[in-house]
């Protein structure tokens, strides 16, 4: 095995545990809102994102790859998209501006992190 199929399969490794980490915080946190003047601002769904663009650009820097950033937000943004179909008393994710946010925002994050995380990965030749 070559040394950057090492550090690819390494970073998947680490990308799996970081993705479950991330849905489950960032599906606790996402409700969280604040009330301003009579607007509740979904202020844990930014916080969520914020915290999976975080994760995703360790990932991308620590392993110098696009794989592991990409198998992260894959996995957060599966984990919450099943989250959000369970039936009804089981869902964690419910369909109002919080979850939205968090669910649509995960692809948007994860996007974001592949374009800025290109700078970091290691180029073939």
């Amino acid at each position: 095995m070559t040394k950057r199929a090492a550090g690819r399969a390494g970073g998947i490794a680490a990308a799996l545990p970081a993705a479950l980490f991330v849905a489950l915080a960032g599906t606790a946190l996402h409700r969280q809102h604040l009330a301003v003047a009579g607007v509740d601002l979904p202020w844990g769904a930014v916080a969520a994102l914020v915290l999976l663009a975080s994760v995703e650009l360790l990932l991308g820097t620590a392993f110098r790859s696009l794989v592991p950033t990409a198998v992260c937000g894959a996995g957060c943004y599966a984990l919450t998209g099943w989250w959000s179909t369970l039936e009804v008393g089981k869902r964690l994710i419910i369909g109002d501006l919080a979850g939205n946010l968090w669910i649509f925002g995960a692809g948007a994050v994860t996007v974001a992190m592949l374009v800025w995380c290109r700078r970091y990965a290691r180029h073939a030749g």
